[in-house]
């Protein structure tokens, strides 16, 4: 999880929230019986759904993401209004259904912050 932990800092620094954000991460994608098939579904299904997670990173609805190096599983960063959205947003991937998806609802780091701050205040008042 170093690689989410990374992109959680990043954001965290240089980011203002106006929507939630989610981590979202895959399982390994489908293994391939040959080159044949490799390339058909590489072509048919991997490729295409890079091309619509790319312009969902072009419209913003995916902050930030990447695959660690040599990797078949995704790790993104997703700003969405409600989780349902987020659902609609894999749900629409052509290859939504070859993957195990999980989806875990950030905290921002600024939120946190002043959650911890208050916390401070209330112990050292009593309560």
């Amino acid at each position: 999880m170093r690689i989410a932990t990374v992109l959680l800092l990043c954001l965290g620094i240089s980011r203002l929230a106006a929507a939630d954000l989610y981590l979202v991460t895959t399982t390994e994608g489908p293994g391939f019986a040959g080159p044949d098939e490799a390339a058909a579904v590489l072509e048919k299904g991997i490729l295409p759904m890079f091309d619509q997670l790319l312009a969902m990173q072009a419209d913003k609805r995916i902050v930030a993401g990447g695959l660690p190096v040599g990797s078949r599983t995704l790790y993104l960063i997703v700003e969405a209004d409600s989780n349902a959205e987020v659902d609609r947003m894999l749900r629409d991937l052509g290859a939504w259904g070859v993957f195990s998806w999980t989806v875990t609802p950030l905290q921002t780091l600024q939120g946190r912050a002043q959650m911890e701050r208050d916390i401070v205040k209330k112990l050292k008042s009593g309560m």
